[in-house]
C-alpha cells in the first residue's frame, strides 16, 4: 500500500476514534449545558450541542431541513476530500496529512449529525470577556488540516516565485 494511504488510515482512524471517544465521555458524564471549570478564566469543559455549521453558524432548532442540509453538505465535502486525496501525488505527505485531518473531522461531525441530529461540542476557551465558541476534536482536526494545507500552498507559491 502506498505511504499516503497509510497516512490516511492512521490519521483518520486515530482522530476519528479520539473524537468519538471524547464525545461519548462528555455525553455520559456531563449533563447538557453543564460546565466544569478546568482552568479558571481560560478553559472550561462543557456539554453543548451545535445544530449549525462551524462554530454554530446557521444554527437554530435541531432537526428538520437544516440538519438534512448539513448532512448533505458533509457528504459532498467528504467525497471532494477523498477525490482530492486520491489525486494528490505520492510524495505530497503534508497534503496527505492535511486531507486526512479534514476528512476525519468531517466524518466525526457527520457521525454526530446522524446519531444525535446535531454535533456534540465540549472545549470552551475564553479570556476575560472574549469567548470562543465551544468546539470538539473533529473541529480541531479540520482547522489544523486546513492550516497545514494553507501553509503547504504558501510554500509552493514561494518556491514558484523564486524560480521565476
Amino acid at each position: 500500500m502506498k505511504q499516503k494511504y497509510w497516512i490516511l488510515l492512521i490519521f483518520c482512524l486515530g482522530i476519528l476514534l479520539l473524537d468519538q471517544w471524547t464525545k461519548c465521555i462528555i455525553v455520559q458524564k456531563l449533563s447538557l449545558y453543564r460546565k466544569v471549570e478546568a482552568i479558571h478564566g481560560f478553559f472550561n469543559i462543557v456539554h453543548v450541542r451545535n445544530t449549525g455549521g462551524a462554530f454554530g453558524i446557521f444554527g437554530g432548532a435541531g432537526g428538520g431541513m437544516g440538519s438534512i442540509l448539513f448532512v448533505v453538505v458533509s457528504l459532498i465535502a467528504i467525497v471532494a476530500i477523498v477525490f482530492l486525496f486520491i489525486k494528490a501525488k505520492d510524495n505530497e505527505k503534508i497534503l496527505a496529512v492535511s486531507f486526512s485531518l479534514i476528512l476525519s473531522g468531517a466524518l466525526g461531525n457527520l457521525i454526530d449529525r446522524l446519531h444525535y441530529g446535531e454535533v456534540v461540542d465540549f472545549l470552551d476557551f475564553h479570556i476575560a470577556a472574549y469567548h470562543w465558541p465551544a468546539f470538539n476534536v473533529a473541529d480541531s482536526a479540520i482547522c489544523v488540516g486546513i492550516g497545514l494545507m494553507a501553509l503547504e500552498m504558501l510554500k509552493r507559491d514561494c518556491k514558484r516565485s523564486t524560480k521565476s
